[in-house]
Parts: C-alpha cells; sequence; structure tokens
C-alpha cells in the first residue's frame, strides 16, 4: 500500500468528483443497542449534510501510512476465502441494498467493539473508474477497471459541552440545549484495498485515529484479520524491549537505546542513499538485521540473547519496518544534549586554561618581584657598604681633623654642658687658671685619675 494511491482516493472526495452511490448506518447507544438504522442516496443529501459526510469519509483516508493507516490482511489462503472476507466482498456487491448484509455487519461490529458510550456506524459504496496512466503520470482516457469498494467509518457519539447562548425570540442569555454530537471518525477502513490502483480483495486499508488505541479487536473478529501494530506501539514495545534487557540502570539503559537509535536511524540513511524512490521498500527490521544493529551498538552478549527472545516473542512473524522504531524527537533531544554536553566541556577546558595561564602569569609575577628584590637589596647592599665606607672615611677624616686641632693645646676640658657657664678663669699667684667650682656629691677625673682632687 502506497500513499499515492490513498491520495488518489482521498482527492476524488470533493462535489464535482465524489462518485458516492450509497450511504448506509446506524447509531448505537452505550448499551450497545441500535436506535437508529439509515439508508440515503448520498448525492441527494441536503448541501450542509452532503459536506459534513464527506469530511468524515475523507478522515478514513488520511494519516501515516504504518502508524494511522495499516494494511490488513485476511486469515486466509490460496484455496480458502474466509467467512469475514465473504461476507464483505457480498456486502460491497449488494451496493448496501441488502438489509440483512448490513444487519450482520452492524451486530459484527457492536459485539466485537470495545467502547463505553454512544457511537454511530456510517458505511458509504463507491465505484471509481480508474483512468490509464502513462509512465509518466499522464492520464488517458480510457478506463483501466472498475475499483468498487466500501468505507465504514466509527463514529463517538457524545454530549456537547454545557454552556450559555443567546435567544433571539425572548432576547435573553440562557442555558443551551446539550445536543448529540457526532465526533471525526476514530476507526475505520477501506474494502477492498486500493494497492498499486487495482483492486486487492486480500487487503484491507484500516484506519486509526488514535495509534495508541487501534482496536485489535475490531481487525480481528469484526474483519477476520491479522492484527497489526501501529508505529507508535512498535516503536513504545521496542524501546521496553531495550531497556529492560540490557539494564536496571536507567541512565545506563537509557544511553545504550540512543546508541542502537543512532546506529539505526545512519542505515536509514545509508539505505535511503541508494534508493532514491519515494515508494522503496523499506527496511524490515529481521532477526538477523536486528543481532548486527545490537552487535554495532555495543550491546553486551547476555543483554543481545535476551533482547532477541523477547523481540521474537512481541513481534513474530509481523516485523516492524526500521523508519516505524526511529523516535525523532529523542534523537532530536540527545543530538541537542550531545551538542551541549560538548560545549560544557569546551568551556570546562577553556576554564581549565585561564586557570593554568593566571597560575603561570603569577609564578612570573613572583618570580619577577623576587629578582627585583634581589637587585633592590642588592643595591642597597651596595650603597649601604659605599656609605659605611664614606662614614668611616668621613669619621676618620674627622678625628684625624680633630687630632691635629686637638694637639695645639695643653689642656683639654669635657665637663657637662650645665657645668660649662660655671667655669672662670681667675689669676691666682701670678698664675692664669681656670676655676671649676665642685660641690661636695660631684666628683671629676683628670686623664682618667680619680684621686687628683
Amino acid at each position: 500500500m502506497q500513499k499515492k494511491d490513498i491520495l488518489e482516493l482521498r482527492k476524488r472526495l470533493k462535489k464535482d468528483h465524489c462518485t458516492f452511490t450509497k450511504m448506509c448506518g446506524c447509531y448505537v447507544n452505550g448499551e450497545k443497542n441500535i436506535i437508529l438504522n439509515f439508508r440515503e442516496s448520498f448525492l441527494n443529501l441536503d448541501e450542509d449534510e452532503y459536506f459534513k459526510y464527506l469530511e468524515i469519509a475523507k478522515k478514513v483516508l488520511s494519516g501515516t501510512i504504518g502508524n494511522k493507516i495499516l494494511e490488513l490482511n485476511f486469515l486466509t489462503n490460496e484455496n480458502h476465502v474466509s467467512e469475514k472476507q465473504l461476507s464483505l466482498m457480498q456486502l460491497k456487491k449488494s451496493q448496501l441494498k441488502d438489509d440483512a448484509l448490513l444487519e450482520d455487519f452492524y451486530t459484527s461490529i457492536i459485539d466485537s467493539y470495545d467502547y463505553a458510550g454512544n457511537f454511530l456506524i456510517l458505511v458509504f459504496h463507491d465505484a471509481y473508474d480508474v483512468i490509464t496512466k502513462t509512465t509518466d503520470n499522464n492520464k488517458i482516457d480510457e478506463s483501466e477497471e472498475v475499483y468498487e469498494y466500501i468505507l465504514c467509518a466509527i463514529c463517538p457519539v457524545s454530549l456537547s459541552e454545557p454552556g450559555l447562548r443567546y435567544f433571539e425570540e425572548e432576547k435573553k442569555i440562557k442555558a443551551r440545549i446539550r445536543d448529540w454530537v457526532v465526533e471525526s471518525p476514530t476507526i475505520g477502513f477501506v474494502f477492498p484495498a486500493f494497492i498499486n490502483r487495482s483492486t486487492d480483495v486480500n487487503s484491507i486499508m484500516y484506519y486509526t485515529k488514535k495509534p495508541k488505541d487501534p482496536h485489535p479487536e475490531l481487525m480481528e473478529e469484526t474483519l477476520g484479520c491479522f492484527s497489526r501494530q501501529t508505529a507508535t506501539i512498535q516503536k513504545e514495545t521496542f524501546q521496553s524491549i531495550i531497556k529492560d534487557s540490557v539494564s536496571t540502570n536507567e541512565k545506563k539503559a537509557e544511553k545504550i537505546f540512543m546508541e542502537i537509535q543512532e546506529n539505526l536511524n545512519t542505515m536509514i540513511d545509508e539505505h535511503n542513499e541508494i534508493y532514491d524512490d519515494t515508494d522503496y521498500e523499506p527496511i524490515t527490521l529481521t532477526q538477523k538485521v536486528m543481532q548486527n544493529l545490537l552487535i554495532e551498538s555495543g550491546v553486551p552478549e547476555e543483554a543481545t540473547a535476551k533482547i532477541e527472545e523477547s523481540y521474537v516473542e512481541c513481534f513474530g512473524e509481523d516485523l516492524p519496518v526500521a523508519d516505524n522504531l526511529i523516535d525523532s524527537k529523542a534523537l532530536k533531544e540527545n543530538a541537542q544534549r550531545k551538542k551541549e554536553e560538548q560545549l560544557e566541556k569546551q568551556v570546562e577546558i577553556l576554564e581549565q586554561k585561564l586557570e593554568q595561564i593566571k597560575q603561570e602569569e603569577a609564578v612570573d609575577k613572583e618570580a619577577e618581584i623576587s629578582k627585583k628584590d634581589d637587585e633592590d637589596n642588592e643595591a642597597l647592599d651596595d650603597a649601604s657598604n659605599d656609605n659605611l665606607e664614606d662614614k668611616l672615611e668621613e669619621t676618620l677624616s674627622t678625628n684625624s681633623e680633630d687630632n691635629s686641632h686637638t694637639t695645639n693645646y695643653d689642656v683639654i676640658l669635657q665637663v657637662k654642658p650645665e657645668k660649662i657657664s660655671k667655669i672662670t678663669s681667675q689669676i691666682i699667684e701670678g698664675q692664669k687658671c681656670i676655676v671649676i667650682p665642685i660641690e661636695e656629691d660631684e666628683q671629676a677625673s683628670v686623664n682618667g685619675l680619680d684621686d687628683l682632687i
């Protein structure tokens, strides 16, 4: 099943191109009782209703293949057509005109559908005259085949939210009446599938609005097909298998899982480089591919065996496509985290270099200061020695001068300053004398001799 096939059908669901012949439906309450059956000629609907129903049908033909749109296959073989497949073929062939077939179909959905609440089952019948296309996609005005199919949509019906409204007649704002509103379909399917612009009676195109809740009970019990997991479920299952098997340490398990994700993404990119066509056959993650991926990602041998066992148990023969297992959001977050870690490491290295430069500058400065101190001390020492020599020379010179000066005197006195004013000069017995008064408590020394006075 390819995207271009689904888009081809969807583009036809417009006012001037739609060829729905009939639309049937039944309204089911929360107790799973049918409270309304109806059948309409689609082209005779009022315009408002026409477009509302058309939007519901278009929803069944929307979404990503492998996630919201799944290709289901019947439980059958070459020599046997399953009962469910046969019932759907009869329903399509009846062009929704057989009430008994419709009732059986409604009942099979009601009995299987795991839903607590009111819902609406809608079935559309269409016959599409498939126009031949050349290799360059130019249309040729001739029919290749008539693709006849039924489209089913299951829509929840719920009470509208309580609120206020304006009542024009009364000119008042009052509580509005809560209505039962038909919502967008949560489940739908197209039978037979439209693959390579042709009818495939062995397949069904299955739609789910919520990839986490695709209602496998409808796939198996109502449609008689092998149930398939959506890409969302496969991705979550794959992540659980890896993390639960490699380590009980959450951080370690997350690191290994991201390593596997990156290697898986690289594998897909390399595959895409080889195949440029958008409809190329994607990589299926077989057990062998899985084994190589785990080895390349450095997963321990004991964990590898455990992962392979869980992988086969969870997926069986419905092996996932590698693209479905890629967690783009996780890869983006991991790339951002690695970039931040790299920046933090660079900042740390720069800080270390800066600290090293500071230390080197401090050592150089200390050495420079030490050198300068040594030079200053040496200069001071030299200056001190020079001054000392000068002072010695000056002292010696002074002493020499004093000695030469004092040698001219016969008497040299050295007294305390306070005695100077009391010294007098007198002529005693015709002899010039120096008189120095001495008190009783004073002593005198002449040339070091104390007993002369």
